[in-house]
């Protein structure tokens, strides 16, 4: 129970981190996750005590992000860069672990060993693309270096995860062959690629396999597909290979069959993605939620005077990988494709893009507490400096970046998308309005239709109130006219006056002059109703004692209140329509919705054609696609706020076909 309440709350934690960052974005998500966290741990509840199981923590949080993170990218992209990540993702991992292990240990040779201070560069070597995201998302960062960034952290982190096994291996043993390290690193490293691309490949082939049995389902693949980094991690690392590197060669492999499949198998793809997406939002935001709730846990174990010395270790180790980073683009020992002019800045930026987050937090604690059964004394020491360069490359980062970077810009404003996309829709509903005639089927298309601005308007209570003042008294003014011109009976016109009085009563927002108005209609309804009633029952005695005349009545109340309300929804539409803009879309809308509902309450047992809402819908959509290329052609829109709007139509339009099924 306390598990579940502690996951709960950590999870909590994420929504919250991520709700105040959609409030102020000035500051990255990863630095509000840390903070949350912290303050997660403040709470007086014993829940929050959590204790990292390294080998849990890598196979049911990094294994499935690396996962993700390999499905996300190009098989075309990684094999034109093969030779610059292997520079990038293990050489300069490798030569880092070198230096930086071997300055540690010359500036602190009692307390740091060569094993040991090889231990703690491979811990800090590893970075994350995703925390440097969480800094650039407002920033246009360019190409060659975000994508640089971003398959380097996709197999650096197995390049730090074997370093740190032989280094680990190293310091128990106290011996070291560099032979026999070599090799293990290969056998670990190229076998983890091997296996995971193998299994990947078994694995598409089942899920082929299942297409052609025509079991393509949502229910059998995404578990599937969830489940995969979890199985191929255990499985590696119990065959001594790479569990990180096979996740990621799987994923790169799933890569290859997404970009197969291109429109086949459709709505899973998208399911599938949107659930990846979900899931990776979440764990990463567990990781930094974690590494802000233990941080007091290793404060608590670290005096004051050795936090600062730690502080200081950290800042040198941070400055020599940043250094060496810098170095290694700038000398092009990897090529990032920079421009001659754009060399220094691109390296600086590569540089300063080496930002720690969930791998070097993983291997932190990873550490054993035991080693040659005596309890591990610098493994505290270690946790906290992985923790402070995490801290300070965020910062950093946080700092630079901004400076460096120009912000993002967009061609359009929010405000121009939703009122392009409001002009978009209206076009097609009055395309919907003028190419057919009037029917149910049209009255349900067009308010499903007008849902599409629901999301990019702030409702107006006051216009939405006013807008419904309006319509009643178009409705009272049509009932006159009808009255007048004996299109309708007596009889008629009081049994929906007193329909709409209920309705006009409901709405508290009306003045004093429209009650008196609704008053007046009531008392002359009322009285040509009584007239009307009793020279009926003069003339027809008999239905006074009828028993089923109640009955009959109610059939005829209904009846006469349909009758009426079909000629005043028509009326009330050709009002709407005049007086709809941009402006007060939703509120219209809304009220147009209102006498929808009236219609298809006292139209209850009138099947509706599902054949013709649906032809509806596929002309509607059509026409908001050709007004928006229509547009384009013509000048009014550019080609980044006409493939937001063509993309907007096109999820809705997918939304509605699944909801067909």
């Amino acid at each position: 129970m306390d598990l579940l309440l502690g996951v709960i709350l950590l999870l909590t934690t994420v929504v919250v981190a991520n709700i105040i960052h959609l409030i102020y974005p000035k500051i990255p998500l990863s630095i509000y996750q840390i903070v949350a966290g912290v303050l997660l741990a403040s709470l007086p509840t014993a829940t929050t005590n959590f204790t990292m199981h390294p080998e849990l923590f890598m196979m049911v949080i990094i294994a499935p992000l690396m996962f993700n993170d390999g499905q996300n990218q190009s098989f075309h992209y990684l094999s034109r860069n093969f030779r610059s990540i292997l520079s990038i993702a293990v050489a300069l991992a490798l030569v880092t672990v070198i230096i930086a292990g071997t300055v540690l240990h010359l500036a602190l040779p009692q307390t740091f060993p060569f094993a040991l201070a090889f231990m703690l560069a491979a811990i800090i070597t590893p970075t994350d693309a995703v925390a440097v995201k969480s800094i650039t998302s407002s920033m246009s960062v360019p190409e060659n270096v975000d994508g640089a960034l971003e398959y380097e952290s996709l197999f650096n982190d197995a390049s730090g995860i074997v370093l740190l096994d032989l280094a680990l291996a190293a310091y128990q043993s106290g011996d070291f062959s560099i032979g026999y390290g070599l090799w293990i690193f290969v056998y670990v490293f190229f076998g983890g690629i091997i296996f995971g691309a193998i299994l990947g490949s078994l694995l598409i082939k089942l899920r082929i396999e299942l297409m052609r049995s025509h079991v393509d389902i949502g229910s059998i693949v995404i578990p599937i597909n969830v489940m995969t980094p979890i199985v191929i991690y255990w499985l590696a690392e119990e065959l001594h290979f790479s569990g990180i590197l096979a996740v990621v060669a799987a994923g790169v492999v799933h890569s290859i069959l997404y970009n197969r499949l291109q429109l086949t198998s459709t709505k899973v793809q998208i399911a599938t993605t949107t659930t990846w997406s979900i899931i990776s939002d979440a764990l990463n935001g567990l990781v930094f939620v974690l590494l802000g709730v233990l941080l007091p846990q290793v404060l608590k174990r670290t005096s004051l005077a050795n936090l600062g010395r730690l502080f200081i270790i950290s800042l040198v180790l941070y400055l020599i990988m940043t250094v060496m980073r810098y170095c290694w683009v700038r000398f092009k020992l990897v090529k990032i494709d920079s421009h001659r002019n754009q060399l220094n800045r691109d390296s600086i930026l590569m540089a300063i893009g080496g930002i720690h987050g969930t791998i070097t937090l993983s291997l932190a604690f990873s550490l054993p507490v035991m080693i040659n059964h005596h309890a591990f004394a610098f493994r505290n020491s270690m946790i906290m400096i992985a923790a402070i360069v995490i801290l300070i490359s965020l910062l950093v980062g946080a700092i630079v970046y901004p400076i460096l970077l120009p912000a993002k810009t967009q061609s359009y404003t929010p405000a121009e998308f939703r009122q392009q996309l409001i002009a978009t829709v209206q076009y097609a509903l009055n395309q919907l309005r003028s190419q057919t005639k009037h029917s149910p089927e049209q009255a349900v298309v067009i308010d499903q239709l007008s849902t599409q601005m629901n999301q990019y308007h702030q409702f107006n209570q006051q216009r939405y109130n006013q807008l419904m003042n309006r319509a009643h008294k178009v409705e009272m003014q049509t009932l006159d006219r009808l009255n007048e011109e004996n299109t309708i009976t007596d009889r008629e016109a009081n049994f929906y006056a007193q329909f709409v009085s209920h309705a006009i009563l409901r709405n508290n927002q009306h003045g004093l002059l429209e009650y008196f108005q609704l008053l007046w209609h009531r008392l002359k309804w009322h009285r040509f109703r009584r007239n009307h009633l009793h020279h009926h029952l003069v003339a027809n005695p008999q239905l006074a004692v009828d028993p089923q005349q109640p009955l009959l009545a109610v059939k005829q109340q209904r009846q006469a209140i349909l009758k009426v309300l079909k000629v005043v929804t028509k009326n009330v539409e050709n009002y709407l329509q005049s007086i709809e803009n941009t402006t007060n879309a939703n509120e219209v809308a809304l009220v147009r919705r209102v006498y929808l509902q009236q219609v298809q309450l006292f139209s209850r047992g009138q099947d509706l054609d599902a054949d013709v809402i649906t032809g509806l819908f596929i002309e509607a959509f059509q026409w908001e696609h050709s007004f928006v290329q229509e547009q384009l052609a013509s000048g009014q829109l550019s080609q980044e706020l006409a493939n937001a709007l063509n993309e907007k139509i096109s999820t809705d339009e997918l939304v509605y076909a699944q909801s067909l099924d």
